[in-house]
């Protein structure tokens, strides 16, 4: 066992965190004085949650259809949401579950909202705000981010039962998000485990605990073997600990057919053929500015999709995704024709059904889920063999978080016969997530490690941070930067604007380069150049990835390139592009 391992459980022990019985107490006697609320959905399909309706598709042969949606705000997202009902019911089709896309502040305690910089989608500022979710449409809502997992978890998930929310997550983000400003784990930890023991009391009423795998932890694994024994593992938490329900979901980070249909059949296993999945995620790595392309794409995954849930249903839903997902957030037209298309799909999927031949998917089923029950055991084992108390749920959080999935991988994951030797790491299946980086840094890697690139950036210093928990460009960078002899200074993802300026001023960097998804780049641009300008560094700053931001009166976050450029930065959307403007960035060297 690696000596890094023993000394994470080591400082978690010395915490002297409360013990887990005590807090498990606590969301139980919470949970016994709480009603779960009646959506509009549950009165129109004669359930008591979503839970009763998966099983009742799963016995009709019923395909469930996800939409995702989050409007600027939730008066805009309730018109976009009414918007879509009518459509589909003029048309004759349903929508079953709606994801609301939350701004990330919702998983910080109310009173603090404000100090964080806006992102996309909207904020519940009352409880009817919260109450409205279920009963602007007859369409069940989801809550699966900055939910259980977050400071704010028990109070975001009393506010979504009241509502008639069932099913709440997402779990897998607890352990590799946070939210903006907020520092204290402990807190975390604790309101993690008391929400969960809310949903474990009330689990015979139909409450399901959410965890994306791939919106999570799972994504920064390289072997789909580990994600397969980490969700086991939190398997393990949720429903043998907790004595809630567990729903996985996955498929946004993966584009193999095989893989995604053998994910089906890997769920099913890893919960013992009693799986209720919350949705499968469309396939968000393979999508384009070209919107033909992608509709193409949504074909090929989605056939795939249904035809698996027509084979071995789990309840999951399925996922048309707009073409527009890899450019910006999807406006409701576009949600509504993703969801039509997704029935002519369907169709398609129910003719080909008896004709094809799931061996290769199965197969992948069986390889990964049998190595990842040993990396399960593996991972029990090290943790026992190291003091934790794997019966108390907050140290086994808390561990497993502060581990990360670097770490989770290298000590527990797949080996060869020689199980002593850690340098005898294998993959069994890569993710298409690490075979992906591994096609960017070759393709890019020419480029980098030209003779006149590489004696440009050899020697200097460059910080890289992701705003946001997008980190797959980050880390691609700095893998080039770091072979042509550059210092790389990674801050990894969801770093604030004082994290940046700190470290930048402490190690003199050359150049800030900063990654950004979730819709409030130019506000946190404005913040980081106040920062920057008070520190008197003039540090060039590149900003890259989806440049946009959320607007007050605006329905979808609004194009910030030209206002980034304004206030001195350079925008960059692209690595070959962006590469460059890294060689213009003057170096220390340079000036001296």
């Amino acid at each position: 066992m690696a000596k890094k391992f023993e000394t994470i459980v080591k400082e978690v022990l010395e915490l002297d965190l409360p013990k887990g019985e005590k807090i498990i107490s606590e969301g139980r006697k919470i949970a016994s004085d709480l009603r779960i609320g009646r959506s509009a959905f549950m009165d129109r399909w004669g359930v008591n949650s979503e839970a009763d309706y998966k099983c009742q598709c799963m016995r009709d042969g019923v395909i469930m259809f996800h939409a995702h949606i989050g409007m600027s705000s939730w008066p805009d997202t309730a018109a976009a949401l009414l918007k879509l009902h009518s459509y589909a019911e003029k048309k004759n089709f349903v929508v079953d579950r709606f994801g609301l896309c939350i701004d990330r502040r919702m998983g910080l305690p109310e009173a603090i909202r404000r100090k964080a910089p806006a992102e996309t989608g909207p904020i519940l500022n009352s409880k009817a705000d919260w109450m409205e979710i279920g009963q602007t449409v007859p369409i069940q809502p989801h809550m699966g981010d900055f939910m259980i997992g977050f400071p704010n978890s028990m109070e975001n998930t009393i506010n979504a039962l009241q509502a008639g929310v069932t099913t709440i997550g997402n779990l897998s983000q607890y352990f590799s998000h946070e939210v903006p400003t907020w520092k204290d784990s402990v807190y975390t930890c604790i309101e993690t485990v008391r929400a969960i023991s809310v949903m474990g009391f009330l689990q015979q009423k139909g409450t399901l605990v959410h965890s994306y795998l791939e919106d999570g932890i799972c994504a920064l694994f390289h072997d789909c073997a580990t994600i397969a024994g980490w969700a086991i593992l939190e398997r393990y938490i949720v429903e043998d600990i907790l004595g809630a329900k567990l729903s996985h979901c996955i498929g946004g980070l993966t584009s193999d057919p095989i893989k995604r249909a053998g994910w089906v059949f890997a769920m099913d296993k890893i919960h013992e053929h009693r799986c209720l999945g919350s949705m499968f995620y469309g396939d968000t790595i393979s999508f384009t500015g070209d919107f033909t392309r992608n509709r193409a794409i949504t074909s090929e995954y989605l056939l795939w999709d249904i035809l698996a849930q027509l084979e071995c249903p789990t309840g999951h839903a399925v996922h048309p995704l707009p073409v527009s997902e890899a450019l910006r957030v999807p406006s409701v037209e576009e949600i509504i024709e993703a969801q039509e298309f997704g029935r002519r799909i369907e169709e398609a999927a129910r003719r080909m059904h008896p004709h094809v031949d799931f061996s290769g998917a199965r197969a992948f089923a069986d390889e990964i889920v049998s190595a990842g029950k040993r990396i399960f055991d593996n991972a029990m084992d090290g943790l026992l063999s190291a003091g934790a108390d794997t019966r108390d749920p907050l140290q086994m959080l808390y561990i497993l978080k502060s581990m990360g999935a670097l770490e989770f991988e290298q000590a527990f994951g797949a080996r060869q016969s020689n199980e002593s030797e850690v340098q005898s790491r294998k993959i069994i299946r890569p993710t298409d997530v690490y075979e992906l980086s591994r096609y960017a840094i070759a393709k890019y890697r020419p480029i980098f490690l030209q003779t006149a690139s590489k004696a440009r950036l050899q020697d200097r210093i460059f910080l890289i941070a992701s705003t946001d928990v997008h980190e797959f460009a980050i880390r691609i960078l700095d893998h080039l930067l770091s072979e042509t002899g550059a210092h790389v200074v990674n801050l990894g993802s969801e770093c604030d604007p004082e994290e940046i300026a700190k470290k930048a001023a402490m190690q003199d960097v050359d150049a800030i380069l900063i990654s950004t998804h979730n819709g409030m780049a130019l506000e946190y641009a404005i913040q980081l150049k106040r920062l920057l300008k008070q520190n008197k560094q003039s540090t060039p700053v590149i900003m890259g990835g989806v440049l946009n931001q959320k607007v007050e009166g605006l329905e979808l976050p609004a194009d910030v390139t030209s206002e980034i450029r304004k206030i001195g930065f350079l925008p960059c959307s692209r690595l070959d592009s962006q590469f460059p403007a890294l060689l213009t960035c003057k170096s220390k060297a340079d000036t001296d």
